[in-house]
């Protein structure tokens, strides 16, 4: 199943959600750096990075939602779909919440801010294998024809061609 949205010939989705991940699991490394050195100044990088890291994944939940939608129903990768979207959510949310806690303590987080961040973090890692799963094994987003040989996406030609095969078009 191909992606619904796709930008230069890849699916967005995927594009999108390395910058929430990346964002989001290093402000979790900044909490622990800031605990680790004592240093509130890791604190304040890591509000700031969770700030970024929310409206980075609401934005890439955007067109995994189109994709989603296209998914056939009553297939496992509705289901895989389903569950990691909504795990993503609640992802987010969790950072929402800890993200609303920090702002009232000059940015210093509270032990509960730190658990609804580690927490988030490790379903995450779950929810990414979901995402994983959906692409790897049930093949969503991925061209028709897709094989180790096929022209790049910028080529306008098919997955199902090979790099070295060249079709002839009729011009008239």
């Amino acid at each position: 199943m191909e992606s619904k949205i796709k930008v230069a010939g890849h699916p967005f989705h995927p594009i999108l959600i390395v910058f929430p991940l990346g964002l989001l699991a290093t402000a979790v490394a900044f909490d622990i750096v800031g605990l680790a050195s004592k240093d509130t100044e890791w604190f304040n990088i890591s509000f700031w990075m969770i700030a970024a890291g929310i409206i980075g994944g609401l934005l890439a939940a955007l067109p995994g939602l189109v994709d989603w939608w296209a998914i056939p129903s009553n297939t496992r990768a509705k289901s895989i779909g389903l569950w990691h979207g909504a795990g993503n959510v609640v992802v987010v949310v969790l950072f929402i919440i800890s993200w609303f806690i920090r702002r009232g303590n000059g940015n210093v987080p509270s032990n509960g801010a730190l658990v609804l961040s580690f927490v988030a973090v490790v379903l995450a890692l779950f929810t990414g294998w979901l995402g994983g799963e959906l692409v790897d094994r049930l093949g969503v987003g991925v061209d028709h024809g897709a094989h180790l040989d096929a022209p790049s996406s910028l080529s306008g030609r098919p997955a199902t061609e090979s790099e070295g095969q060249r079709v002839t078009r009729r011009v008239g």
